[in-house]
This record gives structure tokens, C-alpha cells and sequence, in this order.
């Protein structure tokens, strides 16, 4: 079973990519390596961290989101985070048969993998995501959803 956290970073065909997805790889990659704390996306704050590593990366890679209570870059929780896509029109709810490409992020409701997570989309193989995500294990970790399990994800919110 390869649906569990890969130990090197993916390699990722950067030709067809936008500057901003380009970005994203590169921020998401360097993270990676790094594997800090949480608290460096929180802005120092304890608390889960998926939510806020997203917020980061937006931030890092140059489009950064806007929390729609703060008006903060951080949007600490996965149903702000969503409420955020929805709200400036950039959500594809799962049902639209929209193909997830790469910086797209994943929202998802009580997965029997995630439970409520949200992540970042480095790969599409014919279905088989590979995402980058924040607090999972306590890391920032590489998956590759192998089974296509996707019970609970909602969908994604896009880059533009």
C-alpha cells in the first residue's frame, strides 16, 4: 500500500506550469525539507495547523488568501478556509467534475484518512492525487492517495 507519506519530495514537470504554481513547488519543497513546527504558519500559535501551513504557502508563493473575519493572510480553520473559496468564487465542489491541477487545495470533511484537512495538490495521475499538507503526522508531509480514497473530500479551492 503506497498511500501513505512518501519520503522524498515528487518530481514535478514544471514546463506547463504558471510562475504562480512554479512558486508553490518551490515553497512547498524547500517546507518539506525543512519540516518545522507548526507554529512557524500560526504565527507562533499552538493549535492544528493544516489550515495555516495553506495560508502560508498562498502567502509565500505571492497569492495570498484573505481570511473573510481578520482580513488576516492566515485562515487558521478548514471551514473559514472554505467559506474564503466560496466567497470569492473559486471553489469546485467536488460533484463539478473539475480536474484538480497542481496548487489547487484540497478541503475535505471527516476523511477516514484526513478527517476535516485541507492540503495542496502537487500531482494528478489520472486521479491519483498527490498531495503536500500541514500537520499530518504533526509534519509537513507528501501523499499519494493510491486507492483514489476520497470519501470526504468537498473539493478544491483553485488558483484563479
Amino acid at each position: 500500500d503506497r498511500s501513505v507519506g512518501q519520503a522524498k519530495y515528487p518530481a514535478i514537470d514544471e514546463s506547463q506550469l504558471t510562475l504562480t504554481q512554479r512558486k508553490i513547488v518551490a515553497v512547498t519543497q524547500q517546507e518539506f525539507a525543512a519540516k518545522p513546527k507548526g507554529t512557524k504558519y500560526a504565527e507562533g500559535v499552538s493549535e492544528p495547523w493544516c489550515a495555516d501551513f495553506v495560508s502560508w504557502v498562498m502567502k509565500e508563493s505571492g497569492v495570498p488568501l484573505k481570511n473573510p473575519n481578520s482580513g488576516s493572510w492566515r485562515i487558521p480553520g478548514t471551514y473559514t478556509l472554505l467559506e474564503y473559496y466560496k466567497q470569492v468564487g473559486r471553489f469546485k465542489d467536488i460533484t463539478s467534475g473539475y480536474t484538480p491541477r497542481i496548487g489547487d487545495v484540497a478541503l475535505y470533511r471527516n476523511s477516514p484518512i484526513f478527517g476535516d484537512h485541507t492540503n495542496i495538490v502537487l500531482k494528478n495521475d489520472a486521479g491519483v492525487l498527490t498531495t503536500v499538507g500541514g500537520n499530518e503526522n504533526n509534519t509537513v508531509r507528501i501523499y499519494t492517495n493510491e486507492k483514489k480514497n476520497y470519501t470526504g473530500l468537498l473539493g478544491y479551492g483553485t488558483l484563479d
